[in-house]
């Protein structure tokens, strides 16, 4: 049986046994005896997103008192759920991040600390996601950015909007109405200031 470890865009987590592309973090939630998620879904601000490889490094799943492991079908799903990219095994892309985080936010303070203090707010409302309302237009937002539409969730890519699934993307239907924005505004300014996140295949196919 799979375990609970795997984040929707909402931040939920789920049981799949679909595979994410990347792994990461928001500290400890987990009872290694059991590997079972314990009733807080966060013990730490910094919510990351890292890579599945590094270094050759490999960690039993949720097998001791350290971070738990969670995972992403991809970034902009991490982006969505309110992580950001890993400043340890993803340096080159969180130096990225921060940098068009700097020029889309106007930010003077781009630590790691002051970013997920900004993400906390946005990503969470009494608890639960936030959601927020479109800026623009669907087809002016930026590849990467996630809508939720009553209980689905949208990739945005070439102003399209393809249906999210633990399994990947398909095509959308009958995308219409009101949707609300799922990635944090500020994760939202950070990819209209060229930051471009990693996206599943079935995305572009």
């Amino acid at each position: 049986m799979p375990l609970q470890n795997r984040v929707t865009p909402t931040g939920d987590i789920i049981a799949t046994p679909h595979r994410g592309t990347f792994t990461g973090n928001r500290g400890i939630i987990h009872d290694p005896a059991t590997k079972t998620l314990l009733k807080k879904r966060w013990s730490s601000p910094a919510w990351i997103t890292c890579l599945c490889e590094f270094r050759g490094w490999r960690r039993p799943v949720m097998a001791r008192r350290s971070w738990t492991e969670l995972f992403f079908l991809d970034e902009a799903t991490s982006f969505a759920a309110g992580h950001r990219p890993c400043f340890f095994c993803r340096r080159d892309d969180a130096n990225r991040f921060r940098a068009a985080w700097k020029a889309g936010n106007g930010a003077s303070d781009v630590s790691a600390k002051a970013m997920d203090a900004v993400l906390h707010r946005e990503r969470l409302d009494r608890g639960k996601k936030r959601l927020h309302a479109l800026p623009v237009p669907l087809a002016q937002l930026p590849d990467g950015a996630m809508l939720q539409q009553g209980e689905a969730s949208f990739l945005v890519i070439q102003g399209r909007a393809l249906l999210w699934s633990p399994a990947g993307y398909t095509a959308a239907r009958q995308f219409a109405g009101d949707a609300m924005l799922l990635t944090p505004p500020s994760t939202l300014r950070t990819l209209n200031a060229g930051y471009r996140p990693v996206l599943h295949p079935s995305a572009q196919a």
